[in-house]
């Protein structure tokens, strides 16, 4: 193959190579939001269940109130799904 030929399939690859690494980006950017999202629904969590409203339903009911047990357990998920994106190797060309 010429030079010039190999200039021009550098030229034809180069474009997707560039895209891979901007899907890596986002990739990695949605994981850190949803870390960075499910740390705040845990704080909220906490906050919560640690509520004056909390207390009153565990001494009716015996449980938290629903909406506490939702958002600790949406904070769990959510930091999970993080973790796991955030760890993934990037897969290469």
């Amino acid at each position: 193959m010429s030079l010039a030929g190999e200039k021009a399939v550098d030229e034809f690859v180069r474009p997707d190579m560039e895209h891979h690494n901007k899907g890596t980006t986002m990739t990695k950017s949605i994981s850190v939001a949803l870390l960075a999202g499910g740390i705040l629904l845990l704080i909220f969590g906490i906050n919560a269940y640690n509520s004056s409203s909390s207390d009153i339903s565990r001494f009716f009911t015996g449980s938290a109130t629903d909406k506490s047990i939702w958002m600790l357990v949406g904070g769990v998920a959510m930091s999970v799904l993080g973790l796991v994106g955030l760890s993934r190797k990037s897969k290469t060309v």
